[in-house]
């Protein structure tokens, strides 16, 4: 997968997507600066949500389109996307702020007129929220742009991965990314469930990776360590503008220290390889060896009191100690000595 001139697979550096959301608070202003705040953090990407009240949900004051059982409850889906939405012509100058800050910028559509927008801004890539997954045709629509496609897992049972997944593979598109997700505002750490990351590649021959509503920076961790390549977390200038995402959102300084945490995991992990660098041979100075452990006359014999298993490393290997026990010594030898085999007497007139 390739997202503008960035490169997302197994062998590439995790791909950190700071998520805008509604944490512009309906200023363009807080909007830019949060673009360039993701920079400073360390992020890859800005994303967007790209919709209106109108093109997301119905104006309605009936029962079904009241939010229940969540940090929004009791408010109206229609009242809550209007002022959480991105003004649409913002859209262009935030693209172009993240372009000069040397980030991508896409966002996430939720009806066929928002693709359509986004087109017209050359978006480089397409994500789709974990409660889009189950419109497909939309995800039809997206996937036949012929774009790479992220998808949040969020409210996903098997059945409804495997529909999106099909649904971008007959519309030709196999540059597919899926994001374990919880779709829980914030999520509890225990539903996180980061072993996940690493099936959903296995199971659907995918870039895999989170999108993450857990506080902090453990769940991002564990996900990098299951081999993650996309990271995606809300982010906010700082909590206390308000906003209907802004409870479980990261300010600067706890989004660059989770960018910290996930670059030193990427370099903990590392690769499968028995060799040893320079420094960790170095470090076999401290391991056992066979040393001299009272001063021995030529003739006498080496016995488990005279010849010890100690540290440093530079005498003979301790998995000689058995044959070397009852041998002779061919020379007079001091305490201390490395015992080496050209000093005892048998093996020495084998050789």
């Amino acid at each position: 997968m390739k997202i503008g001139n960035v490169v997302i697979d197994k062998n590439a550096p995790v791909f950190i997507i700071a998520e805008l959301s509604a944490n512009h608070n309906g200023s363009l202003e807080v909007a830019l600066e949060t673009v360039r705040a993701a920079k400073r953090a360390g992020a890859d990407c800005i994303k967007l949500q790209t919709y209106t009240a109108d093109t997301i949900t119905l104006d309605c004051d009936a029962d079904d389109f009241v939010i229940k059982g969540t940090i929004w409850d009791g408010r109206k889906l229609h009242d809550l996307y209007k002022e959480a939405y991105t003004p649409w012509e913002w859209h262009k100058t935030i693209y172009e702020e993240a372009a000069k800050e040397g980030l991508i910028c896409f966002s996430s559509p939720f009806d066929k007129t928002a693709v359509d927008f986004l087109e017209e801004l050359n978006s480089p890539a397409y994500k789709i929220a974990s409660f889009e997954i189950t419109d497909i045709p939309l995800i039809e629509y997206v996937a036949l742009k012929g774009k790479p496609i992220i998808i949040s897992t969020g409210i996903a049972e098997l059945e409804d991965i495997e529909l999106a997944v099909q649904t971008c593979r007959r519309a030709g598109n196999n540059d597919i990314a899926l994001l374990k997700c919880t779709s829980s505002y914030p999520a509890p750490i225990e539903e996180a469930n980061m072993v996940m990351v690493k099936d959903l590649a296995e199971k659907f021959q995918v870039i895999s990776g989170l999108s993450d509503h857990t506080m902090g920076a453990t769940v991002p961790i564990v996900a990098t360590a299951f081999g993650a390549k996309i990271i995606e977390k809300h982010f906010i200038l700082d909590r206390s503008i308000g906003g209907p995402d802004a409870s479980f959102s990261m300010n600067e300084e706890e989004f660059t220290a989770m960018v910290k945490s996930v670059r030193e995991a990427e370099k903990a992990i590392g690769i499968i390889d028995y060799k040893l660098t320079e420094k960790q041979a170095k470090g076999k100075d401290f391991s056992r060896s066979l040393y001299i452990a009272e001063d021995i006359k030529k003739g006498d014999v080496f016995t488990e009191k005279n010849v010890r298993s100690v540290r440093p490393g530079f005498g003979l290997h301790p998995k000689y100690l058995k044959n070397i026990l009852g041998k002779k010594s061919n020379c007079d030898l001091k305490l201390g000595e490395r015992l080496s085999f050209n000093v005892i007497e048998e093996l020495n007139e084998k050789n």
